[in-house]
């Protein structure tokens, strides 16, 4: 299901005297988050001054948060992003869980949870009952709108196989 906001990181300290924050982001790559606007944070809107890249994390800067003290009452909130402000084809691990997954036309679960490993993610259908990688050989179809995902299973993604 799709969903209205996406939780893009988290704000874990300042940077600076004017307002400049460091957010530890939990998207695919830092630089994701400096391609947006605007952010919500705590329901509040903020457009995005600036954005950068600074090792593993992003140095944040919003109107309205110009000061250290400003930034220091920030820590520890997580920024969101817009989903209208996404690309439609990009879907988000946090969407696919409760996701319907069918093989061969058969319902086989729900995804319960994304796992994500350097590799690729892996989704774990009814809490550990399949474990499939989300790679394209085994992703057949993914339509978040119907909220079901087409699979190909092999031998050993199901959990109780022996």
């Amino acid at each position: 299901m799709r969903k209205t906001y996406i939780d893009a990181g988290e704000i874990v300290t300042t940077h600076g005297i004017r307002g400049e924050m460091k957010v530890m982001p939990w998207l695919d790559a830092p630089d994701m988050l400096c391609e947006f606007e605007r952010c919500r944070i705590d329901g509040k809107e903020y457009n995005i001054e600036s954005c950068r890249v600074q090792k593993t994390c992003n140095l944040l800067k919003l109107d309205g948060i110009d000061t250290m003290e400003d930034a220091q009452k920030m820590r520890g909130k997580t920024v969101q992003l817009y989903r209208e402000d996404i690309d439609p084809e990009v879907i988000f691990g946090a969407e696919l869980v409760g996701v319907e997954v069918y093989c061969d036309g058969e319902k086989i679960g729900q995804i319960t949870e994304v796992l994500d490993y350097p590799g690729n993610s892996v989704y774990v259908i009814d809490d550990g009952k399949y474990m499939i990688p989300a790679v394209k050989e085994f992703i057949l179809t993914t339509d978040i709108d119907k909220n079901e995902m087409q699979v190909k299973l092999i031998e050993g993604m199901r959990s109780d196989e022996n």
